[in-house]
């Protein structure tokens, strides 16, 4: 199977990847489903890149009906080890403008309908969900987005909502009484599977709207959205393109090159056949002989 380093999820309004070279699309199976759509892939600057809309070409999947696991393992299947996630969000704070772009470092999660782990059927993992972004390559993403003089904000946190509703204004100022940073409808279930698959996870969350709290705006709608989703898409793609350039390949003092190596808690002898051949990709190298 041909590899990719580097995978990038595609949201709203980020549904294509420019200035690949030999682009061409992969259709793949995975034993969790279909990924959302066929994964396109090619070189960019001499890296090895894997693009996939999260939501399918033409938005066709809301974010409750994403097949998260599907999407990660099959970027898995292709040696993905750097994963960029980009995404719209509403901001809660009034210097997190729309265009802006936030790199947060926090997430509450508040979907109730996601599959949200690989580990079932027989086994068991805990990972530490403690610092759920790369901040590796959190850092670097800054001091790109910097240089490339975009309007960026590190560190923050993202509330997941389940949607595919916006919020109410009562759940707006709410959010913001808590301290919330931003909120959107995908991140955070991605940040889960990307630990669980020990691969680093860089966010990127571009700001769309205000929400509904702001008293000097009109409340979010998907007209709004749309205006500011296009600037959005350029800015990403100019980031991603200086990212994939001086991403270093080398992991040997990241954590997320060994989020599982103390997280699996069954015993080997205990798991299933079809359960361990599903996820020997990752727990392959922790477990080695299970009699």
């Amino acid at each position: 199977m041909e590899q990719a380093e580097i995978g990038i999820i595609g949201g709203s309004g980020f549904y294509e990847i420019s200035g690949l070279e030999n682009p061409h699309h992969l259709k793949l199976k995975t034993p969790f489903g279909q990924p959302s759509e066929k994964i396109l892939i090619g070189q960019l600057d001499g890296r090895s890149v894997a693009f996939l809309s999260r939501h399918g070409i033409g938005h066709r999947y809301n974010p409750s009906e994403v097949n998260y696991r599907a999407n990660l393992y099959a970027l898995k299947l292709l040696g993905v080890q750097h994963l960029i996630s980009v995404s719209a969000v509403g901001s809660f704070k009034e210097e997190f403008k729309p265009t802006d772009l936030v790199i947060p470092d926090q997430y509450i999660d508040r979907t109730f309908q996601r599959r949200k782990t690989f580990f079932e059927d027989g086994i068991v993992a805990h990972v530490s969900m403690a610092d759920p972004a790369c901040p590796t390559l959190s850092q670097l993403a800054l001091r790109l987005a910097t240089e490339l003089k975009l309007n960026v904000h590190y560190r923050g946190i993202y509330c997941n909502m389940e949607g595919p509703q916006f919020s109410s204004r009562g759940e707006s100022h709410l959010y913001r009484q808590l301290g919330f940073s931003v909120i959107g409808m995908t991140q955070a279930v991605e940040a889960k599977l990307a630990r669980e698959l020990e691969m680093c996870f860089l966010p990127l969350a571009f700001v769309t709207d205000y929400d509904c709290w702001h008293e000097g705006t009109e409340a979010v709608t998907v007209e709004m959205v749309i205006r500011n989703l296009n600037q959005n898409a350029e800015n990403a793609k100019k980031l991603i393109q200086e990212l994939s350039r001086e991403i270093n390949p080398q992991r040997d003092q990241c954590r997320c090159s060994s989020a599982l190596a103390n997280a699996i808690i069954t015993a080997p002898v205990m798991i299933p056949t079809r359960t361990f051949r599903r996820l020997e990709i990752v727990i392959g190298k922790y477990i080695k002989e299970r009699l």
